[in-house]
C-alpha cells in the first residue's frame, strides 16, 4: 500500500476502528472482573477440573431462582454455568457420582446415594452450578425473563448480574432430575440414609 506521495505504508492501524471493535470485549471482561471482586459470581471457591452428575427421582422446593453466571477454577479460568437456587429443597433417591481417570489404574468412580426409603434428603439455601439439567418440571407463579439482579424469591444472594436473563417461581417440582454440575453449595444439607462407594470402572448415576 502507498500514500498520496507514492511512499510505502507499513503497519498502519486505524485506532478508532480498533477501539470500537475492542470496547465490547474489554467491557465484558471488566464486568466479569467487577463481579468477581464483588462476589457476584457463582461458587465462592475454585471448582475442580471435574464435573459430577446428580440424579433424583424427584426434587421439590420452595423459593426457586435460576440465572446465568460464571465459576472459576484454580487457574482462574472462567466457566459459564446456570445457577439454580432453592430456599428449601427435598430430594428423593438422590445419587451423586464422579469418575476420575488415573494412570495405570484407569477409571475410579465415587458414588454417593441418600434419601431412599421415604426419608428425603433435605437442604436449605441450595445452589447448583450446572451445565445441563433435565427432567419433568412444574412451577407455580413463574416469572421468565426477569432481570437477574432483581431476583427475590430464591435464597439470600441468589441474584445475577444486571441486565442478564433469569427466571424465578414460588416453588418448583422436578421429576426424574438429571444434572451435570461443577459445584453445589448449601446452608444445610441433611443426607438421610447416606451411602458412599468407591469402585473401579465407570459407575455413574446416569
Amino acid at each position: 500500500m502507498k500514500d498520496e506521495q507514492g511512499r510505502h505504508i507499513t503497519g498502519r492501524v486505524r485506532w478508532r476502528r480498533f477501539a470500537v471493535l475492542c470496547v465490547p470485549g474489554f467491557t465484558a471482561t471488566a464486568a466479569l472482573a467487577v463481579a468477581l471482586a464483588n462476589g457476584a459470581l457463582a461458587a465462592s471457591f475454585a471448582v475442580s477440573g471435574q464435573q459430577f452428575k446428580v440424579s433424583a427421582d424427584q426434587l421439590t422446593g420452595d423459593g426457586f431462582a435460576q440465572y446465568g453466571s460464571v465459576d472459576t477454577n484454580a487457574r482462574d479460568d472462567l466457566i459459564p454455568v446456570a445457577v439454580t437456587g432453592i430456599r428449601k429443597a427435598k430430594l428423593d433417591n438422590l445419587c451423586q457420582s464422579v469418575v476420575t481417570h488415573l494412570p495405570i489404574i484407569g477409571d475410579i468412580s465415587l458414588k454417593l446415594s441418600a434419601g431412599g426409603g421415604g426419608k428425603s434428603v433435605e437442604a436449605t439455601d441450595l445452589f447448583m452450578d450446572a451445565t445441563q439439567i433435565s427432567g419433568d418440571a412444574s412451577f407455580n407463579n413463574i416469572e421468565i425473563g426477569r432481570d437477574a439482579s432483581t431476583l427475590d424469591k430464591g435464597p439470600d444472594g441468589a441474584q445475577g448480574m444486571q441486565d442478564l436473563f433469569s427466571q424465578q417461581a414460588d416453588d418448583v417440582s422436578i421429576k426424574n432430575l438429571r444434572t451435570t454440575a461443577w459445584a453445589t453449595t448449601a446452608g444445610t444439607f441433611r443426607l438421610n440414609g447416606l451411602s458412599m462407594k468407591i469402585s473401579k470402572g465407570k459407575q455413574e448415576c446416569f
